[in-house]
């Protein structure tokens, strides 16, 4: 999914930049008042800062200027929500950028747009949508992790048809082609994702439920119901 360091030309690693700011100006808001009014979460802030760190630091080589990889966003996106969560994604980019290779500076607009803001407001979008229809809690989780995965790679690949659309079909054309390169890997890539993170998920509320409950993740009564239901 990182897009490599000087891969995308003028005019669209700026314009991913001026996309992304109202996200990220949003979530340092939300981030301040996470701090001031639940200082007892940051712990399992910083765990999930840390599993988008380790997971997207596992990269597999895909589509030429870019590459495959976990996203560990999902989970980070289903406790705190979409905002917080590219915070957490825009810190690992910059981390990796400046001292693994992994990104770049002048794409971190654009990474940060696949990675920390349009799979995480999938995530928290398909968690929310699954909780109100009554869906299964561990499917729900699933489904939000592993598709916020793969809607990453869709964004990515839309960036790099913009910036490189076809000779012959344009951008419809050059998604279609970075998709497909993407899709041999980030398929069972988003599946083992979603599993390890429904797993993270099971085991949060085995042993802090009363944070979920506080960030209103899940309400006590389906804590109860969950815990009771494999007790």
């Amino acid at each position: 999914m990182h897009i490599m360091e000087g891969f995308l030309p003028s005019p669209w690693w700026q314009l991913w930049f001026i996309i992304s700011a109202p996200f990220l100006i949003i979530g340092l808001y939300q981030l301040k008042r996470l701090f001031n009014e639940k200082r007892d979460t940051i712990p399992l802030l910083a765990v999930a800062g840390a599993f988008v760190f380790v997971l997207s630091s596992l990269k597999l080589p895909s589509v030429t200027g870019s590459c495959s990889h976990p996203t560990g966003t999902g989970l980070g996106a289903i406790l705190f929500g979409p905002f917080v969560t590219s915070i957490l994604g825009l810190i690992v980019l910059i981390y990796q950028a400046l001292f693994l290779a992994h990104g770049g500076l002048t794409t971190l607009g654009a990474n940060v747009f696949s990675m920390g803001i349009a799979g995480p407001l999938l995530a928290y979008g398909i968690y929310r949508g699954g909780m109100k229809v009554g869906l299964n809690i561990w499917v729900t989780v699933f489904l939000a992790a592993a598709l916020a995965d793969l809607f990453t790679y869709v964004v990515t690949s839309f960036q790099l048809a913009l910036a490189f659309p076809a000779a012959s079909g344009g951008i419809w054309a050059s998604f279609l082609a970075f998709g497909t390169i993407f899709a041999i890997t980030q398929v069972p890539l988003a599946i083992v994702e979603g599993v390890i993170i429904a797993l993270v998920f099971k085991y949060i509320i085995a042993i802090r439920p009363d944070i979920l409950v506080k960030l209103k993740v899940l309400s006590q009564s389906m804590v109860d119901r969950i815990r009771g239901s494999e007790a």
